[in-house]
């Protein structure tokens, strides 16, 4: 016979954690299905932006971030030949309440992880279990699960799913079978270097655009080896509408895309040392899929990746996962608190997320964040330039900065 629990959060990333702990905080149990056997800090950076870390620390998070990341100061663009374009500030920098932080992907799941483990007790959060599918009938949904190390996993039974099991969810996978990864060209790779700081150590620095080859560098642990150096992260991003789609996580060779960078030594930073002091590199496809009609399906629904993969830019796909968990479990406690059926909670949570998130899908494949580097580029023929007030002032930048994060549903300060 299945294991029975009332709800089962499918996945225990950023989304699935954030979930969970937020029904938790409201009185509502659930149990976490999490597909890797032991919970390691694996991956590279991620930045929290102001909203984010307003629902990470209604989770009662901000202090193990604050300690485990590094506060970003500003945000500063660059053309490819390392000259200033614009940068504003960020975080409590810009007047709002909260720190825009950089962190290492894997101690923010640590503290997520560590947290629910804590506050749900560990006999409700559950490793090596990968779902590989579901049933759905009248009473409730039985999961079906991959074996693992320890041998065949029993099926759960529960009244509600919400599906967090990441890009390639078998959940959305069930209700979508025809559905399909969108590539349009673009590779990335990432790593992270133990380098000194740059910029003063507290910046988020992007160089070059799309168009020319990018890289998006940021310090995710301060003083790492003692001796004042950073743990800096970087990304290379580059387009090519020939390149075949590159795997998840593999390891890549530096070799493949130094080449684009090999020229970018700048009086402040020498990009291709910074590459190829790398430790480990990663290969990464540049990828999201196209905005569903539909989240929820009676007793089931689906929750960031596994709802609305988008482009990894703007730093914004945590921050929408942990607005979609909030949406949710304060919809589920409502319902509750009204006695009515959660399937009214599971669609006005779509209701409210979205329409929204597609806007941010849309956004990132059309307008990226170095739509600004973009400009100068245009105006200055692909050249160096004197000054950029000659071309643009620092005002329409702004405003284009302020556009984008409008339309990507940021939480725009004033």
């Amino acid at each position: 016979m299945a294991e029975q629990t009332a709800i089962a959060v499918v996945g225990g990333g950023i989304a699935g954690l954030a979930f969970a702990l937020a029904l938790h905080q409201r009185g509502i149990a659930c149990d976490v299905y999490e597909g890797v056997a032991e919970v390691k800090e694996l991956g590279v950076g991620i930045t929290l932006l102001p909203h984010a870390m307003e629902e990470l620390t209604a989770l009662g998070l901000l202090s193990p971030l604050e300690a485990a990341g590094i506060e970003n100061r500003e945000s500063v663009f660059f053309n490819r030949f390392g000259q200033r374009v614009y940068g504003e500030a960020r975080g409590r920098h810009a007047g709002y309440e909260l720190p825009e932080l950089g962190i290492h992907r894997g101690k923010l799941h640590r503290i997520l992880f560590d947290a629910a483990l804590k506050r749900l007790g560990a006999e409700h959060v559950h490793t090596g279990y990968r779902c590989t599918g579901l049933a759905q009938d009248s009473e409730g949904v039985t999961l079906s699960f991959s074996d693992n190390a320890q041998g065949p996993v029993a099926p759960v039974r529960a009244q509600w799913v919400v599906a967090c099991d990441g890009v390639n969810s078998a959940i959305r996978k069930h209700f979508y079978p025809d559905d399909q990864i969108c590539y349009a060209g673009i590779n990335t790779w990432r790593g992270t270097t133990v380098h000194k700081p740059i910029l003063g150590g507290k910046s988020y620095i992007r160089v070059g655009s799309i168009d020319t080859g990018k890289m998006v560098i940021y310090p995710i642990v301060d003083n790492v080896d003692g001796r004042g150096n950073q743990l800096i992260n970087w990304v290379a991003e580059i387009r090519d509408s020939e390149a075949r789609m590159n795997d998840w996580n593999r390891p890549g060779r530096a070799e493949d895309f130094l080449p684009t960078f090999a020229d970018w030594t700048f009086d402040w930073l020498d990009v291709p040392a910074l590459i190829t002091a790398a430790e480990h590199v990663f290969e990464y496809p540049m990828v999201d899929k196209d905005a569903l009609a539909r989240w929820s399906f009676e007793r089931v629904t689906l929750m960031g990746d596994a709802a609305h993969p988008m482009y990894p830019r703007g730093s914004n796909g945590s921050a929408q996962a942990l607005i979609d968990a909030r949406t949710l479990a304060d919809e589920i406690a409502n319902e509750q608190a009204a006695g009515g059926d959660l399937r009214a909670a599971l669609q006005r949570y779509q209701d409210a997320r979205l329409l929204a998130t597609a806007r941010v899908v849309e956004t990132n494949r059309t307008l990226p964040p170095d739509f600004i580097i973009m400009k100068a580029d245009e105006l200055s023929g692909g050249r160096p330039f004197d000054n950029i007030d000659d071309l643009i002032s620092q005002d329409e930048l702004r405003a284009i900065s302020d556009n984008y994060k409008q339309i990507a549903g940021f939480a725009l300060k004033g």
